[in-house]
C-alpha cells in the first residue's frame, strides 16, 4: 500500500508541473484565428464596416448611423449571431472607400451643414464620451497611445471618440464642444514574398479635429486648403478643432496609410489582447491562488487528523455506559437524513447549479483550448446559451435522484420547476431591463425575434430535456441512507453565537468569494470598461481552486455543525458556500462607486440588473458545489462509524 502511494505520489509530480505550464501558457492569449485567412493582392477593395457607438459613461450602445454621420447610398447590414444581437453589436457598411495598398490622402468622405436638432444630437453623444466602433477584415478599429513611461510601449483603445468638450478655441479662452472629422489610417498588412499577396493584421486610427476650409462655394470638385494631396500636405493636429453648433459646416476627410508588419495573420490579435500589464494580472492572480491553495490544505489536514481520531474513538465504544456518554455528530445519526422542509425548492435549486456548472466547465474547457476566438464575436455568449439548453438534461437527473431519496411522488411537477424557475427569475429581471433599453432606443435592446428565439430554445430544447433527465433519474433505484432515520426528530440544544446558522452562513461566503474577487476586477472591467478578456486559463485555474474551496468551507462548518448536535445541515450547506454571492454583489457595488463614472439612472439600473443575475447565478454555482460537498461528507462518515 505504501509503495502504491508513492509511486501516485511520483507520478502526480511529474504531472502537476506540466499541468501548471500549460495552464499558464493557455492563460497568456492561447486561441484559435477563429475565421479563415484573407489574400489581397493590390488594389484589391477592403470593406470596412462600422460597428456600434459605444459608452462606458451609460453602457447604453447606439447604431453608428443613430448620429448624421457620412452614410453610403445603401445602408446594409451585416449578418449576426446570437451573442452578437444581445451585446448590441449592429455592423453596417460604411461610404469609405479602401484599395490595398493604395494610399490615400485627404480624400473627402462627405460635407454636410448642422441644423439644431443634429447638433444636438452629436453633443449628447460627445458629452457621454461616446466612442466610434469599426471593423476591417474582422480586426476592430483601435487608436494607439503610447505611454509616458519609462518603457515607452504601445497600448490601444478601441475605438475613437465621436469629439471632444472643452477645446480652446484659437487664442480665445472658449470651451467649446468639438467633432472628430479628420482621420488618419494605419492598415498594417503581412506580405508573402512569393505569390506577392497580403493579410491585413492591423487596423489603427489617429483621429483629429480640424475645421477644413476651402475657396469659393462647396461643390464636389471643391479644392480644400487646410490639406493637400497633390503638396503632400496632410492634417496631423487638432489646432483649428471643427465646433458642434447649428449652421456650422462640418467636412469629413480620410487618410490610409499602409504598412508592412512582420506580424503573421495567426497572431494578429496578441496587441488587443495584451492591452493589459499582464505582469500585474500575473502576480495577482499567482498571489492569490497560493493562498487559497495554502488555506485549503490547511483546512484538509484539519479534518482528516480531526475525523480520523473521531472515528476511531467511536468504533472503540463497547459499553453501553460509553455508549450513553458519547456526544458529538455521532449522537444525530438518526436525524441526520431526515428530509428538510422545503424539500422539492432544494431539488429544484441543485439540479438548476448542476445545469450551471455543467455549462461553466464545458465553456471554460473550449476557451481554454482556444475554441472561442476574440474575432469571433459574441461566440462566448453564444456557446454558452447553447451549452445552457442542453445542459437541461443534467438538471432534471440530478433534481429527480435527489426528489425520490426524499421520499417525492410527483416528479414532472419538479422537472417543470426545474426547468423554468432559475430561467424565469432571470428572464424576468432581463425582460424589464431590456424594456428600460427599448426606451433608450438603444442599439442594445434586443429585438423581437431574437427574444421569440430565446423562448423557443428555452421551452423548445431546454424544458423537454429538463423532463427526459428527470424522467431517468427518477426510474432509477432510490438512494439509500447509510443510517435509519428516527421517527421523532431529535431536539437540538441551544447552540453558541457563533453557531447561529446567519453568521455561520455568512462567514462560509468569504472564503469562496476571496479565491475570485481579483479575477473578478478584470471581468468587470472587461465587461463595462469595453476592454477584451480572454486569460481564460487563469480564469480556469480560479475556477477549480473555487471549487475546492467551496467544498472544503462547507464541510468544515457542516463539521461543527453536526458536532454541536444540529443536524439541519441541508439547506445550510447549500447557503454557506451560495452566500458568496452576497459579497460578489457587495464587490460589485464598490466597483460601481469606485472605478465607474455612470451618473445615469437608466446606467445604473442596467449596471445593478445585470449584476443582480450574475450573482443569483453564482449563488447557484457555488450552493450545489457546496450542497454535494457535504452530502459526500455526511454520507461518508456516518457509513465509516459502527451503528448499534
Amino acid at each position: 500500500m505504501e509503495s502504491r502511494s508513492r509511486s501516485m505520489h511520483k507520478l502526480t509530480a511529474k504531472i502537476c508541473p506540466f499541468l501548471f505550464l500549460f495552464l499558464a501558457h493557455a492563460a497568456h492569449c492561447f486561441y484559435l484565428p477563429g475565421v479563415a485567412p484573407e489574400d489581397f493582392q493590390k488594389g484589391d477593395p477592403l470593406k470596412v464596416k462600422v460597428n456600434k457607438l459605444t459608452s462606458i459613461k451609460t453602457q447604453l450602445p447606439y447604431s453608428y448611423y443613430s448620429l448624421p454621420f457620412c452614410s453610403p447610398k445603401k445602408i446594409v447590414d451585416s449578418t449576426e449571431n446570437l451573442g452578437e444581437v444581445l451585446r448590441g453589436d449592429r455592423i453596417e457598411n460604411s461610404p469609405y472607400v479602401f484599395k490595398m495598398r493604395e494610399p490615400q490622402m485627404c480624400t473627402v468622405l462627405c460635407h454636410i451643414t448642422l441644423d439644431a436638432k443634429t447638433a444636438k444630437q452629436f453633443k449628447e453623444k460627445i458629452d457621454d464620451e461616446y466612442r466610434v466602433n469599426m471593423i476591417l477584415d474582422n480586426l476592430p478599429l483601435v487608436v494607439p497611445i503610447r505611454r509616458s513611461d519609462q518603457d515607452s510601449s504601445t497600448v490601444y483603445q478601441l475605438g475613437y471618440h465621436v469629439g471632444l468638450k472643452g477645446q480652446n478655441s484659437g487664442v480665445n479662452i472658449i470651451s467649446i464642444t468639438s467633432i472628430k472629422s479628420s482621420f488618419a489610417f494605419t492598415v498594417k498588412y503581412h506580405r508573402d514574398p512569393q505569390t506577392d499577396s497580403a493579410r491585413i493584421v492591423g487596423f489603427e486610427v489617429k483621429p483629429y479635429s480640424i475645421k477644413h476650409e476651402y475657396e469659393g462655394k462647396w461643390n464636389e470638385k471643391s479644392r480644400l486648403t487646410t490639406c493637400d494631396p497633390r503638396n503632400k500636405r496632410a492634417v496631423v493636429s487638432s489646432n483649428n478643432p471643427q465646433e458642434v453648433e447649428a449652421k456650422k459646416e462640418i467636412i469629413f476627410t480620410y487618410d490610409v496609410e499602409y504598412q508592412e508588419s512582420d506580424v503573421k495573420w495567426a497572431s494578429r490579435w496578441d496587441a488587443y489582447l495584451l492591452m493589459n500589464d499582464d505582469q500585474i494580472h500575473w502576480f495577482s492572480i499567482v498571489n492569490s491562488l497560493m493562498i487559497v491553495l495554502f488555506l485549503s490544505g490547511m483546512v484538509a489536514m484539519i479534518m482528516l487528523r480531526t475525523l480520523y481520531r473521531d472515528i476511531s474513538r467511536y468504533n472503540e465504544l463497547e459499553t453501553q455506559e460509553e455508549a450513553q456518554e458519547e456526544t458529538g455528530w455521532k449522537l444525530v445519526h438518526g436525524d441526520v437524513f431526515r428530509p428538510p422542509s422545503n424539500s422539492d425548492l432544494l431539488c429544484v435549486y441543485v439540479g438548476t447549479g448542476v445545469q450551471f456548472l455543467g455549462m461553466v466547465l464545458v465553456t471554460m474547457i473550449f476557451a481554454v483550448f482556444g475554441f472561442l476566438s476574440p474575432s469571433n464575436r459574441g461566440g462566448l455568449m453564444t456557446a454558452m446559451l447553447l451549452l445552457w439548453v442542453f445542459m437541461g438534461i443534467f438538471a432534471g437527473y440530478a433534481s429527480a435522484r435527489l426528489y425520490k431519496m426524499f421520499k417525492g411522488a410527483e416528479w414532472k411537477k419538479l422537472a417543470f420547476r426545474t426547468a423554468c424557475m432559475f430561467p424565469g427569475i432571470v428572464f424576468a429581471i432581463f425582460f424589464v431591463l431590456n424594456a428600460i433599453i427599448w426606451g433608450q432606443k438603444s442599439s442594445g435592446a434586443v429585438p423581437f425575434g431574437t427574444m421569440f428565439a430565446l423562448v423557443l430554445m428555452w421551452f423548445g430544447i431546454s424544458v423537454p430535456l429538463v423532463f427526459v433527465g428527470g424522467y431517468v433519474g427518477f426510474k432509477k433505484p432510490a438512494i439509500e441512507d447509510p443510517v435509519k432515520t428516527n421517527k421523532i426528530p431529535r431536539q437540538i440544544p441551544e447552540q453558541a453565537w457563533y453557531m447561529n446558522p446567519t453568521f455561520s452562513i455568512l462567514i462560509g461566503g468569504i472564503l469562496p468569494f476571496g479565491a475570485v474577487f481579483i479575477e473578478l476586477f478584470f471581468i468587470l472591467t472587461s465587461i463595462w470598461l469595453n476592454q477584451f478578456y480572454y486569460i481564460f486559463g487563469f480564469l480556469f485555474l480560479v475556477f477549480i481552486i473555487l471549487l475546492i474551496t467551496c467544498a472544503e468551507i462547507t464541510i468544515v462548518l457542516c463539521y461543527f455543525q453536526l458536532c454541536s448536535e444540529d443536524y439541519l445541515w441541508w439547506w445550510r450547506s447549500y447557503l454557506t458556500s451560495g452566500s458568496s454571492a452576497l459579497y460578489l454583489f457587495l464587490y460589485a457595488t464598490f466597483y460601481f462607486f469606485t472605478k465607474l463614472e455612470i451618473t445615469k439612472l437608466v446606467s445604473g439600473l442596467l449596471y445593478f440588473g445585470y449584476m443582480l443575475i450574475a450573482s443569483y447565478a453564482f449563488f447557484v454555482l457555488t450552493g450545489t458545489i457546496g450542497f454535494y460537498a457535504c452530502f459526500w461528507f455526511t454520507r461518508l462518515i456516518y457509513s465509516s462509524v459502527k451503528i448499534d
